[in-house]
């Protein structure tokens, strides 16, 4: 791990900033925010008006003086200051202080795999605004793994991917370190935007607003899949008139335009088995891929992993919420870490 359990556990609160969701947990009081990446702010006068699922609401349907900002792109954060500004709400001025009253709070957040220097120093400086003394930084795909329950401690291979909006990460871990990694820019919202493209080329058809998850409009239950629906109703606006339409959308054509994103996913997975030890590749023939993250919830997508590769895939139970379980587990003390001692000679 990039840092000790003991360090961790002096932790007092974690955060998991992501690109769709920011998530809390406090110590002691368990996941406190679980509310979308999203702030609107009055561009006349600087102030904040809403944030969370509010002001994801807004989006597409604001005046031109409201304007609705994402202060996270990709697992990093990209305007500190909107990012503590809306952290500082979504925690409350009540769970503020009693955080504050902490003589030496300390923080732990969740970074991306290969996040780079100053990615780490946005995540940094952002829980600093918020008072932390000190904050110590957790690889997302660990702290999945062990929010999902997965034997990361253990000398045995366990596969996980977590499938957020904008980059997928697929690792293989063992004696809780990565043995291989790879992180694609491929996320929920590459698939949103083939749907998106998908209608626009092929039935003249736009989406009343981007941040409506396309893909829910457009399937259901298993969609994915050659036994879902075969068609569905799509309402939207008419590219030549703009006047509202409907028109039948055939889920075929939408499971091609889908794949064709993912094939990204199935390479990545390729080149992170080619990376790691045939010992290790052979506990995965029975253990299979764990897949977490908002975007693992797409319909039909684990059983086109299970097709591709040959390998037993599964689905977390709270697969959107496992980072900030992993790091609470670790805050709380909850892993009991495998202890390597040197023998004596």
């Amino acid at each position: 791990m990039t840092v000790s359990l003991e360090q961790l556990r002096r932790c007092h609160f974690a955060v998991d900033l992501g690109a769709a969701s920011t998530r809390v947990y406090v110590k002691g009081a368990g996941l406190v925010v679980d509310q979308p990446s999203a702030a609107a702010v009055n561009t006349r006068t600087g102030a904040l008006i809403a944030v969370g699922e509010l002001a994801e609401k807004m989006t597409g349907r604001t005046p031109h003086y409201i304007r609705v900002v994402h202060p996270v792109s990709g697992g990093t954060v990209v305007d500190i200051e909107m990012a503590q500004r809306m952290l500082r709400h979504l925690i409350g001025d009540k769970m503020r202080r009693q955080l504050r009253r902490k003589p030496f709070l300390r923080a732990a957040a969740c970074t991306p795999h290969d996040a780079g220097p100053l990615a780490q120093r946005a995540t940094i400086e952002t829980l600093v605004g918020l008072g932390a003394r000190r904050v110590e930084l957790v690889e997302t795909l660990i702290a999945a793994a062990v929010g999902c329950g997965l034997p990361v401690e253990q000398p045995e291979a366990t596969m996980i991917m977590v499938c957020g909006a904008a980059a997928t990460q697929i690792a293989v871990l063992s004696l809780g370190s990565l043995v291989a990694a790879e992180r694609i820019p491929v996320g929920g919202e590459a698939v949103d935007h083939a749907i998106v493209q998908h209608l626009r080329h092929e039935h003249e058809l736009m989406l009343p607003s981007q941040s409506v998850r396309p893909l829910q409009l457009a399937l259901s239950g298993n969609g994915l899949t050659a036994h879902g629906p075969a068609s569905t109703e799509i309402h939207g606006r008419d590219v030549a008139t703009g006047l509202a339409r409907c028109v039948q959308v055939d889920t075929a054509a939408v499971r091609d335009a889908i794949e064709t994103p993912l094939t990204a996913v199935l390479d990545g997975i390729g080149r992170v088995l080619r990376d790691c030890p045939p010992d290790l590749v052979a506990d995965l023939a029975d253990r299979g891929i764990m897949m977490v993250g908002g975007s693992a919830l797409l319909p039909g997508f684990d059983q086109m992993l299970r097709q591709a590769t040959g390998m037993p895939v599964h689905i977390a139970d709270r697969p959107d919420i496992c980072a900030a379980q992993g790091l609470g587990a670790m805050l709380e003390g909850r892993i009991a870490p495998l202890t390597l001692n040197p023998l004596a000679t």
